[in-house]
């Protein structure tokens, strides 16, 4: 298990049965780079993995 793993289940624990727009994880994403500028590259490529998923079922 990595450590990221925790965070991982935590978050499906609290928000379990919830659906969020693209738009509140963008808010989300972007508040959490605001307030942690050091995790900007990961955030954009974790964007842009998100945003490409689809292509992979090409």
């Amino acid at each position: 298990m990595y450590s990221t793993d925790r965070g991982i289940e935590e978050l499906v624990q609290r928000r379990e049965g919830e659906s969020v727009s693209i738009e509140w994880l963008a808010d989300r994403l972007q508040a959490f780079v605001d307030l942690n500028p050091a995790f900007e590259d990961a955030v954009e490529r974790l964007s842009t993995f998100l945003a490409r998923d689809d292509d992979a079922d090409d």
